[in-house]
């Protein structure tokens, strides 16, 4: 089988697609964690369930989970961990089905967004983290 020389680089190209996969996390959960109180209010405004404890988990998952996953960690359990919490966000955040107008349009390109990246999280849960990771190191 041709891999087109993929083999070649393959850890350093895991290592890439980890970073990039969690980079919009990363920058998001960031914000939540900077801005807590205005999380709390758009958590309430998308009609998400406890504001404050959906709020604390978005920060714990977009951030911790996120550093974790660059980092190599742990990084097939929380691929998996990561897709069914994105698929969460994509159902509470962006039900563009019931939007009208610009808001249906942004929210149906924010929603099939989160299908893309679970696609990518399953992808990570089989390939692993390779060989630049903390899970290469300890062996798991």
């Amino acid at each position: 089988m041709n891999t087109f020389g993929s083999d070649k680089i393959k850890g350093e190209a895991i290592l890439v697609a980890r970073f990039l996969l969690v980079l919009l996390f990363l920058i998001f959960g960031w914000e939540k964690l900077t801005n807590y109180s205005g999380t709390v209010a758009y958590m309430q405004q998308v009609g998400a369930p406890m504001p404050p404890i959906s709020t604390l988990v978005a920060i714990f998952m977009e951030l911790f989970v996120s550093l974790a996953i660059i980092v190599g960690i742990f990084t097939r359990p929380l691929a998996v961990l990561l897709a069914v919490y994105t698929l969460g966000t994509a159902l509470i955040g962006h039900h563009y089905w019931t939007m009208t107008g610009m808001a249906h349009f942004d929210g149906e390109i924010n929603f099939y967004k989160n299908i893309s990246i679970i696609g990518g999280c399953f992808l990570l849960y089989v390939t692993g983290a390779g060989k630049y990771s903390l899970d290469a190191k300890l062996g798991l």
